[in-house]
């Protein structure tokens, strides 16, 4: 069995002999008539994020600020889709997603990627049949992954929702729904550049596990309370071991969620008739209106939300067991609001490649994990 917290082991330039992609190009120095050298290009970097239920790649390259996005993919793969109940990736989840990551390695090809960090997060931890999976898409694609864990998921996710970080909270709470888990970091913030990760743990409970138990289609009051029961008692050991509920009664914390949920709450709530990133990352909601849209979906069938723009046939049986997970940490830690973070992984692995190589961003406060070390990368072919 492959170590499922260490890197896979393809070839060094990060795809598998045989690929039939071409050898690094590296970076090359053109020589002018006049003698003189052109400046070296920026260097290009990716990270794919392959989870449960969504398959997410961003290409981009440092500048001032942090980074440039030059190029990105999202699709929903359900790799997980009946994992809980068959223990293994199903064939027709795992031709979805290679056929979603054959397009990721041609952008990636056509973008010229110098370095990049591809992950697995839950349903390959959990898949007995992850090895070869992982084996095949390496053959087929040339695209190496490796399996991240739990912890370092969550730092990952802390690491892309840095920038949102408010400068006045004193302490900050960072939730991730997904798929298959929901991550959650708790963060000290001192007013200096290292904050202080104290806690974070990843919850066996997701968008799709929850809503494989308990229906999508059209979910009970009794149904959905059920969901928000489940998912609160898988956080209450965090709370009474960290006091969170406690600091949030004395006031100064900011409550940040990065996930398809909240996004999907949000695109909602403004009543977008098409997802548009930039009116979504880093907006406020408040609890009433979250509850407020809750309610209202409740109220729908599966075909019915799947007519709503910001839901759509792809996420209209998933987004009830997103609202039961989420109302579950607004009752456990009532602070009023949340900040939205369209940001998480493939951002943090994003910054830590280009803070490896040099290319810092002046305005980014760090965090860390007590023992957690540096991120590694894999190359990959230039482009063709």
């Amino acid at each position: 069995m492959r170590d499922k917290n260490a890197p896979s082991n393809g070839g060094a330039d990060g795809m598998t002999a045989g690929s039939g992609q071409a050898p690094p190009t590296g970076t090359r120095t053109v020589r002018a008539q006049s003698g003189a050298r052109k400046p070296a290009r920026t260097p290009t970097y990716a990270a794919i994020d392959l989870g449960t239920n969504n398959c997410r790649m961003l290409i981009a390259r440092p500048d001032v600020a942090g980074f440039r996005v030059v190029d990105a993919f999202s699709r929903i793969v359900r790799l997980g889709e009946g994992l809980g109940e068959a223990g293994a990736l199903s064939e027709a989840a795992m031709a979805r997603t290679i056929s979603a990551l054959h397009i990721c390695a041609r952008k990636m090809r056509r973008k010229g990627v110098a370095r990049a960090r591809n992950i697995a997060t839950e349903a390959c931890r959990q898949a007995e049949n992850c090895d070869q999976f992982l084996d095949r898409v390496a053959a087929e694609t040339g695209i190496t992954f490796e399996v991240i864990s739990r912890r370092e998921e969550a730092a990952l996710a802390l690491a892309g929702c840095v920038p949102l970080l408010d400068d006045d909270a004193r302490c900050v709470l960072v939730f991730d729904i997904g798929g298959g888990s929901t991550e959650l970091v708790w963060l000290r913030c001192d007013g200096v550049i290292e904050n202080e990760i104290i806690g974070w743990t990843s919850l066996p409970c997701g968008v799709v596990s929850l809503s494989e138990r308990y229906g999508g289609d059209r979910v009970t009051a009794d149904a959905y309370a059920a969901m928000v029961d489940d998912a609160g008692r898988l956080l209450a050991p965090f709370n009474t071991a960290h006091g969170v509920a406690g600091e949030v009664a004395a006031g100064d914390v900011q409550l940040i969620g990065t996930s398809g949920t909240v996004t999907t709450i949000a695109g909602v709530l403004l009543d977008l008739a098409k997802y548009n990133r930039a009116l979504i990352d880093g907006i406020r909601l408040d609890f009433d209106d979250i509850r407020r849209v809750t309610e209202d979906l409740l109220d729908l069938d599966l075909a019915a939300r799947a007519q709503i723009p910001s839901i759509g046939p792809e996420r209209a049986d998933l987004v009830i067991a997103g609202c039961a997970i989420l109302e579950a940490i607004e009752r456990a830690w009532p602070v009023g609001h949340l900040r939205v973070a369209d940001r998480g992984l493939r951002e943090g692995m994003l910054v830590e490649l280009m803070r490896e190589d040099g290319h810092r961003d002046s305005r980014a406060k760090g965090g860390h994990i007590g023992g957690h070390d540096a991120i590694g990368s894999h190359p990959v072919p230039g482009a063709d």
